[in-house]
């Protein structure tokens, strides 16, 4: 009848433990070593007490507390509510037996012993164990390490926590444990979501528990049968060895199987290669190294590549290679290398294998590599660049740039003397080569680019006035020959001189602040316009200039530049109100905008406890928001042409983008002679943290229509979040490809994502995503992403669907169950998901 009551207090006790919502305070390592303050008394307790006595014994400071205690030479016993302290560890038991000589104790009833460097956490029945060899025998346990108790709660005190059961459990040496016929998980006890039950878990707390013919069980059934395996429990749990295979299924892939071998080289660097198999299309080959040799420099390699068997009854060959290479690193004397590295082989394996939209449809592969300074306003840059565009999914249908190498060397305004003139200057020395269907320049040409420049800025009464003179040269050792539709390039030195002028007006800005308070606030409207006229001459040649970057598509102009900057703020005038509630807004189309990849393992999330809420639920962090902000930005601009032929260098009929085009808008507009740019106009409406507008405009003003529009607005209420984008182009076309005819380009592509729930919060999550192409009539791009997290592991599935036209047309289903500090199983990987 006494053990039936003790089991049933010991259960509800453990329950109560555990269930309690873990908090993570830090991840710091413990201090080693440190022993626990030692509660003394002056005198010995009298029988009855629960005064604590401390003794020295083995040279170390030793407390026992209980309401009753007894001695027999050098055995003590202590009765009800029992505890000892020695060092860092703490044994609490009904009754407790302890030997000073030999550092030996008996514990019966309700027994915990806590503590340790790794804060490691014991509950059973009865146990006996030394003290000062840290050994000893646990029966019916259950178990936790990385786990701190505080005041009944658990506090996560390691990034890997780790929970174990037991009939017995064996601590063989300080950092071991034998549990026989037990199980390990990382969910809370006593009913865990998953679990490996094992005949026997052997657990080295500074390595990995090895597991001995255990059964995966989830939700107490049986999955799998592992007659091995590992679980990590170190603080960095990083070890060498298989992940988890991939499994899925596509409709142009057919069945997908993979598997990846890992390789922690060191605490900062690790390698991973592997292999998936398309039962349709052949074999894929991956690997990455990843490699942090300080806090300030970093490498990532990945290489992808596909041998494919064929795609539709004509067995079209997709198959290609994918390089990357990020590097970044910092040299003495202030100087910083960084390498951009991307290698495609074909673009119509990019089409058809890359399962982010936007990488897919991105025909343009950059690459870069510098090595910079930026000292006193001066600037030295020594670089290798290479730019491809692919014109079609064609083999050799692709324009290839190569900047190689490339020296710059540029300066910030100095004062010259105590004069009001100041100075400056722009320098490049440039190897170069071009090559596209039916041109190519030499293999390398040199390109010498000096342009100093005299300002002379002036401030008067708030007006700003900057008058600003240059003059440019630029030497090629090559030219072209305007033969034919593109020309030929010959080898003969050209060298393009001007002279340019250009003054800067801005009027002082005008602001008003309204009486009148609204939604809270104070409101405060300030318009800020702005006058530049810009004059360029001696650019007799332009036609013969070959087209690399920027620096050749200078021509003569005579324009002035208008605009005027239209910004609304808003002051809180409501006391505490300074906070806004809630993550701020998820960019739109996340999964198609940015190309998210996995975090290194040494890089640990950012930890924000969340603020519980009165009904116990927990609520998003409030954050600290400034009292006065900009809502609205608006500004609206035009540049008028006093020479609309550019000098002569202007070519109607066909697409000319030309510098001074360029710095107004990246879309082309030039076809013909004409005064009047379009009408640019840029929006952006930001009342709070959770919602966004943006609108950018081109308007035409001659053609009296749209050259381009692209709007994009997220929301957030509560757990449902909305965004939308549609990007609208019309404008002209002039092809590369000789005999092509110049014609109008049309584009308009709408977005839409939707979103219900928090993905890193227990709970259901669902998102939704895509992309509808106006002009084809056709949806190209959709997804749909449901995800389940529990306390320990989570359940992830999604359905995503491509429609390329001829290239790719396929549907995938794949999905992804992810196991806290074990891994994921499946083939939805993190850089690829919606959120």
């Amino acid at each position: 009848m006494m053990f039936g009551k003790a089991f049933i207090t010991t259960a509800l006790l453990a329950c109560h433990l555990i269930l309690a919502s873990p908090v993570v305070t830090s991840q710091l390592l413990s201090v080693s070593g440190m022993p626990a303050p030692a509660r003394q008394s002056k005198n010995p307790p009298a029988p009855g007490s629960n005064d604590g006595s401390s003794r020295r014994f083995n040279g170390k400071e030793v407390t026992m507390l209980a309401l009753t205690q007894e001695k027999n030479g050098t055995t003590y016993f202590l009765r009800g509510n029992a505890e000892i302290d020695y060092l860092n560890w703490t044994l609490h038991a009904d009754e407790v037996t302890y030997n000073s000589d030999t550092g030996g104790a008996t514990a019966e009833g309700h027994v915990i012993l806590d503590g340790g460097p790794n804060v490691e956490h014991i509950e059973a029945t009865r146990a006996a164990y030394n003290l000062w060899a840290e050994t000893g025998r646990f029966e019916n346990v259950n178990g936790a390490i990385g786990i701190r108790m505080r005041a009944s709660r658990p506090v996560l005190s390691s990034p890997n926590p780790f929970l174990f059961t037991g009939k017995v459990v064996l601590k063989t040496a300080p950092d071991h444990y034998t549990v026989q016929e037990g199980t390990v998980t990382t969910c809370k006890l006593p009913r865990p979501k998953w679990a490996f039950d094992a005949r026997k878990v052997v657990v080295n707390v500074n390595g990995n528990a090895k597991i001995y013919n255990s059964t995966f069980l989830f939700e107490g059934i049986p999955i799998l049968y592992f007659p091995f395996a590992t679980h990590p429990v170190q603080r960095s749990p990083r070890q060498s060895g298989f992940l988890l295979p991939n499994i899925g299924r596509s409709s142009t892939k057919g069945i997908i199987f993979g598997e990846s071998a890992f390789w922690a080289i060191n605490r900062s660097m690790d390698a991973r290669i592997g292999a998936q198999y398309f039962s349709t299309r052949g074999w894929a080959q991956e690997g990455e190294f990843r490699a942090r040799p300080s806090p300030r420099s970093f490498i990532h390699f990945s290489y992808y590549g596909v041998l494919d068997r064929g795609y539709g009854p004509q067995k079209i060959n997709q198959g290609g290679e994918d390089v990357r290479l990020d590097a970044e690193s910092p040299f003495p004397h202030n100087f910083r290398g960084v390498a951009d590295i991307d290698y495609l082989s074909a673009f119509v394996f990019r089409l058809a294998f890359a399962d982010v939209f936007t990488q897919a449809v991105n025909s343009e592969v950059k690459s870069q590599a510098f090595l910079s300074n930026n000292t006193n306003g001066y600037f030295y840059n020594f670089s290798a660049r290479r730019y491809q565009d692919f014109q079609s999914t064609t083999a050799g249908d692709v324009v290839t740039i190569l900047h190689a190498p490339s020296v710059e060397l540029a300066s910030a305004d100095h004062q010259i003397e105590s004069s009001p003139f100041y100075w400056s200057y722009d320098f490049a020395a440039d190897g170069l080569s071009r090559s596209q269907p039916l041109f190519h320049t030499a293999p390398l040409l040199g390109r010498f680019d000096l342009d100093p420049t005299v300002s002379a800025p002036l401030w008067l009464d708030g007006w700003s006035l900057r008058p600003q003179l240059s003059i440019r040269s630029t030497l090629y050792t090559q030219q072209r020959e305007p033969t034919g539709e593109i020309g030929i390039a010959k080898s003969s030195v050209i060298n393009r001189k001007t002279l340019e002028g250009s003054v800067e007006v801005r009027p002082p800005a005008i602001d008003r602040i309204f009486d009148k308070e609204f939604l809270g606030r104070r409101w405060k409207h300030v318009v800020e316009p702005r006058v530049v006229y810009d004059y360029v001459t001696g650019v007799r040649n332009f036609a013969n200039i070959l087209r690399f970057d920027e620096r050749d598509i200078l021509t003569d102009t005579n324009e002035i530049e208008y605009g005027v900057v239209n910004r609304l703020y808003a002051k809180r005038t409501l006391p505490g109100a300074s906070t806004d509630c809630g993550p701020a807004t998820l960019p739109v189309l996340a999964d198609q905008q940015e190309d998210k990849s996995d975090r290194a393992p040494w890089e640990h999330p950012g930890l924000v406890p969340a603020r519980p809420s009165p009904k116990g639920t927990e609520e998003d962090v409030c954050i600290k928001q400034p009292e006065a902000r900009e809502i609205v930005t608006w500004e609206v601009a035009q540049k008028y042409f006093l020479n609309p032929t550019f000098g002569g260098a202007l070519v109607p009929g066909r697409s000319n983008v030309f510098n001074t085009t360029v710095d107004l808008t990246g879309i082309a507009f030039l076809t013909e002679s004409r005064r009047l740019s379009p009408l640019i106009s840029r929006l952006r409406i930001q009342p709070n943290v959770r919602s966004d507008v943006e609108w950018d405009l081109d308007y035409d003003i001659k053609s009296g229509r749209i050259n381009s529009s692209t709007a994009m607005v997220s929301y957030l209420a509560g757990q449902f979040t909305f965004g939308a984008g549609d990007s609208l182009l019309q404008g002209p076309l002039q092809s590369i490809v000789p005999g092509s005819v110049a014609g109008p380009v049309k584009f308009n592509q709408f977005r839409l994502q939707g979103q219900y729930g928090r993905p890193n919060t227990q709970g259901a999550t669902i998102a939704a995503s895509v992309g509808f192409d106006a002009i084809l009539g056709s949806l190209q791009y959709s997804a749909v992403q449901a995800a389940y997290n529990w306390d320990c592991c989570g359940f992830n599935v999604e359905y995503r669907r491509f429609s390329l036209g001829p290239v790719r047309d396929e549907n995938q289903w794949r999905f992804t169950f992810v196991l806290a500090n074990i891994g994921s199983f499946g083939n939805l990987r993190r850089q690829e998901r919606i959120f």
